[in-house]
């Protein structure tokens, strides 16, 4: 039969690559529940689809694919990902694999919610057009267009992997029950770039309440001309998640001044609560050693998990403004000038600081600094179980008499650490001091790349 993509038949043979292929799938496949849920995407399915999903089982896996990777693999492919595209990522996983002994590091693979049905879908393609439908025969070209139509509660936008402009604006809302979800059909194949001629200071800025944006690559990395960029993913609105997302090479040439900047931003300063962040990855961030520039910048309500930041010129984690009753559960923070910043001052609408945070089960390792309370802060912090070493100013600084609790004093033993490599391997080395030292008080179900964290939860954003 002939095959409408390609994968060096060689692959069986590279225990490697089945290894990152393994991780891939396992955690790009639906639940057997989801599985349920997708059976009539699986049933209409073309012959052809459906070998193109069994040979790519075959080939990397060695393998009939199950249930839970029919559906999802129909899925995307119902959603207008393509087989190349997924063949590609694979040899990619390969090659990363290949450079760094088998480790996967922060790649694209998983992690990512399931996505209920929504009364309302509209798609994004490279290949598409701003005049069109945006159905899924006739996808819009533009996020910008995207956001014009993406108006009511029960939305979907699906984006196809590719390059799009980025400074976008979008404003509607979706309810509890029926949000508006922003989905890359790829983790990271959607990748939102500086357009030509920027007009704004950030790749998004979301005002809506209930928003999800999920999956996307934000490179900051080619600048055109206009207003460079001092934000990648920014949302004023409450009950936002914004996870599973690559937000990297941002703000490194901007002038360090007050005006500062983050790769991601939650803020209070339209009256936005409970802003989630999950699943990221943030590096290379801000000129080098500015304090004004921060990876994960968060100034209310909320939490902040399973996430890896590294290489940031201020601090990877940063809470501030009106911060408080935040989870800081579970993340892998390196090679920063501050590792966790807990805070509160600048007060938009309290001044009450930065009260009941809770700091649990992170790696904060190879900083200038690593966990302190800074500004005004509450006596109901906790920090539990958190591994913090080689930092060497200062491991910890807590202020109102607080201390730490069952905290690490040794190297995490990454499975491949650098400080200046393109992709370092954060998961855990199988003598880690991280194994199975977490608690379960506020510990996520699984991990970035969603693998079931268990009863024995290791600390960081990997699960062994």
């Amino acid at each position: 039969m002939k095959k409408t993509f390609a994968i060096a038949s060689q692959v069986r043979r590279h225990a490697v690559l089945c290894t990152a292929a393994a991780a891939l799938f396992t955690a790009f496949g639906a639940s057997q529940a989801a599985a349920a849920t997708l059976a009539p995407v699986v049933a209409n399915a073309t012959t052809a689809q459906k070998e193109q999903i069994r040979q790519l089982y075959l080939q990397v896996l060695g393998r009939e694919p199950d249930a839970a990777g029919w559906a999802w693999w129909a899925q995307a492919l119902d959603n207008g990902t393509s087989m190349d595209y997924i063949a590609a990522q694979l040899k990619a996983s390969e090659e990363y694999a290949r450079k760094n002994g088998g480790g996967s590091g922060p790649t694209a693979s998983g992690g990512l919610p399931a996505i209920p049905a929504t009364t309302y879908n509209y798609y994004v393609s490279p290949t598409g057009s701003d005049t069109a439908a945006g159905t899924k025969a006739a996808p819009f070209k533009t996020l910008a267009r995207a956001a014009k139509a993406a108006t009511r509660a029960s939305t979907t936008v699906w984006v196809a992997p590719g390059t799009y402009a980025g400074g976008i604006k979008t404003t509607a809302s979706g309810t509890a029950s029926s949000r508006i979800y922003w989905v890359s059909t790829i983790k990271w194949g959607a990748k939102i770039v500086p357009p030509a001629s920027s007009t704004n200071n950030s790749a998004w800025d979301n005002r809506g309440h209930y928003v999800s944006i999920i999956g996307f690559d934000v490179d900051g990395s080619k600048i055109g001309s206009g207003t460079k960029w001092t934000t990648g993913l920014y949302t004023g609105g409450s009950y936002s998640m914004i996870q599973g997302n690559r937000v990297h090479h941002l703000a490194t040439t901007i002038p360090c001044n007050s005006a500062g900047g983050s790769a991601i931003g939650v803020d209070s300063y339209y009256k936005g609560v409970k802003g989630d962040v999950v699943g990221n990855v943030v590096h290379d961030i801000g000129p080098a050693g500015c304090t004004y520039v921060q990876g994960i910048y968060h100034s209310t309500s909320g939490s902040i998990v399973n996430n890896v930041v590294y290489r940031v010129g201020s601090a990877a984690i940063h809470l501030w403004h009106d911060a408080t009753d935040i989870k800081i559960i579970n993340n892998t923070v390196s090679s920063s000038v501050f590792g966790i910043i807990v805070g509160g001052g600048n007060f938009y609408f309290t001044s009450a600081g930065a009260n009941n945070v809770h700091v649990h089960n992170n790696i904060v390792y190879d900083n200038q600094y690593g966990i302190s309370e800074q500004g005004k802060t509450g006596t109901g912090n906790t920090y539990k179980n958190n591994l913090v070493f080689q930092n060497p100013k200062y491991n910890f600084r807590l202020l109102n008499g607080l201390s730490h609790t069952n905290t690490i004093s040794s190297n995490p033993m990454f499975a491949g650490y650098s400080r200046t490599a393109a992709l370092p391997n954060y998961k855990l080395s199988t003598s880690s001091p991280a194994l199975g030292r977490g608690i379960a008080t506020y510990a996520p179900s699984t991990d970035i790349d969603g693998r079931a964290r268990g009863a024995s939860i290791d600390l960081g954003a990997y699960q062994q």
